[in-house]
């Protein structure tokens, strides 16, 4: 008899470093240069797999706009695009993602109303659902992202080869 899972993701944004100022902070400020090379030769590795590119980033945004944003975005039913859009710009193309600039370009790229999208952020209209899974990841032990849970019990950490997925979900 063949068992089927519910394989449904949801995407739930945690700021990882809050702490981090508004204008970012270089990453050489929180990692050594041998560490930030190791990090993105892996992420690189993983990437090529799925047609993904990884440009050199010495800084690390300050993410709650961009969480604030895509807030914005799952209720305007874009929320995949805009995701997507936010990916491409932070990891692939170097931008700073806690530039409104640049989140009302991504925005305005999938269709989304921009201005509406600024006022959201400004506003703090989406706060809340932030504050809440922030705590939802501290309960379940969140130490980095993406974190995939399978099951109640299980959990995945961090950008990891294909192989990881299948023997998890088979384990099941």
């Amino acid at each position: 008899m063949k068992q089927e899972f519910d394989l449904s993701v949801e995407w739930r944004g945690v700021e990882i470093h809050p702490e981090t100022p508004p204008e970012g902070r270089l990453l050489t400020d929180l990692f050594r240069a041998d560490d930030i090379n190791r990090m993105m030769k892996h992420l690189r590795a993983m990437g090529a797999q799925f047609g993904i590119t990884f440009a050199d980033r010495p800084f690390l945004s300050n993410s709650r706009h961009a969480l604030l944003a895509a807030e914005f975005a799952r209720e305007q039913g874009k929320f995949q695009e805009f995701h997507s859009g936010l990916f491409s710009a932070y990891f692939s193309q170097a931008l700073d993602i806690g530039n409104t600039e640049i989140l009302s370009q991504i925005a305005s790229d999938t269709g989304l109303d921009d201005e509406a999208m600024v006022a959201s952020i400004r506003s703090d209209r989406y706060l809340m659902q932030l504050e809440k899974a922030k705590e939802d990841a501290g309960r379940h032990g969140v130490t980095g992202v993406p974190t995939f849970f399978i099951g109640d019990k299980r959990s995945i950490v961090g950008a990891q080869p294909l192989d990881i997925f299948r023997k998890m979900l088979r384990s099941r």
